[in-house]
């Protein structure tokens, strides 16, 4: 999503925490399917060619349309989760570190970069923190991806007994998920937040609706592009079964040997290709919904 202003505002916290995740719920009911389909493409270790129904839909490859469609939700409820936290943290993190970056070190990243461009890099760099401490998330990340991908792998057991069993398990592959949120997170804050400069935008919370479209596509483009190759082992890490051991060295030699480099960039087009309305309809609902919470509370 474009950065969102920082600062004090008519806004409350917790009309932002409503807004957006409120946001977060509405996004994924509407591109879990999509998010689905990307992650079972990064997932597939075969040809996807003339074999995309089965990759796709597995066991309901052949059932009918409404079945098939709804084979696109497993994991909603870790889906949910996870979404809904992420949200909410990426709306009050990312402006958090750029308030924090700015009070301390503004003069230094000015000295260096200039005035505007100092202004983009704080905004990427607390983008880039803000990507580091997701990583606290990665449970119901995990949780949710095994369910897309890898429901055998629960056997019949709940969240609960799941946490009990599996415990730091389920942070398995935590260091390739900040490998991979840092640069992704640093992309999408920076390129959105230069977008805008380029827009001739002076303060993010005056742009309006088209330049947050333009800035939000610039920076998610930019951020999965740059992400997609440690996506890739991240996620065949985490949806191996709970009492597998993956290595993410051992994912990416395995993966280069037999897929080739392009098997890193597996899923990026559909994910590329939902990028523009999926930022657009969180982004612009969220700045919708808060202002209309902070009436309230």
């Amino acid at each position: 999503m474009s950065p969102v202003a920082g600062g004090k505002g008519k806004d409350s916290g917790m009309a932002r925490v409503l807004g957006s995740g409120t946001s977060g719920i509405a996004e994924l009911l509407v591109f879990h399917p999509v998010d689905t389909i990307s992650k079972r493409l990064m997932s597939n270790k075969g040809k996807v060619s003339g074999n995309l129904s089965t990759v796709v839909f597995r066991e309901h490859a052949t059932a009918p349309v409404g079945k098939r469609m709804l084979s696109l939700f497993p994991g909603l409820g870790y889906a949910a989760g996870y979404k809904v936290a992420q949200r909410i943290y990426k709306f009050g993190g990312q402006p958090w570190f750029n308030d924090l970056i700015s009070s301390r070190y503004k003069t230094s990243f000015t000295n260096i970069f200039g005035e505007r461009k100092g202004k983009t890099m704080i905004q990427a760099t607390a983008g880039s923190l803000t990507g580091i401490g997701e990583v606290v998330l990665l449970p119901l990340d995990a949780l949710k991806i095994k369910r897309q991908v890898n429901p055998e792998a629960f056997r019949g057991r709940g969240v609960v007994r799941i946490f009990m069993e599996e415990g730091t398990t389920l942070y398995r592959g935590w260091g390739w998920t900040m490998a991979r949120n840092a640069p992704g997170s640093f992309a999408l804050f920076g390129a959105s937040a230069a977008t805008k400069d380029l827009l001739g935008v002076t303060s993010y919370a005056q742009a309006t609706w088209t330049q947050n479209f333009l800035a939000s596509v610039a920076g998610a483009v930019a951020s999965i592009t740059v992400a997609a190759p440690l996506d890739v082992i991240k996620t065949r890490i985490q949806n191996a079964n709970f009492e597998t051991r993956v290595h993410g060295l051992t994912v990416l030699k395995e993966l280069v040997k037999n897929e080739g480099v392009g098997g890193l960039f597996k899923g990026l087009t559909p994910k590329i290709l939902v990028v523009g309305p999926k930022l657009v309809f969180s982004y612009t609902l969220a700045q919708s919904l808060i202002p209309w919470f902070s009436n309230y509370v």
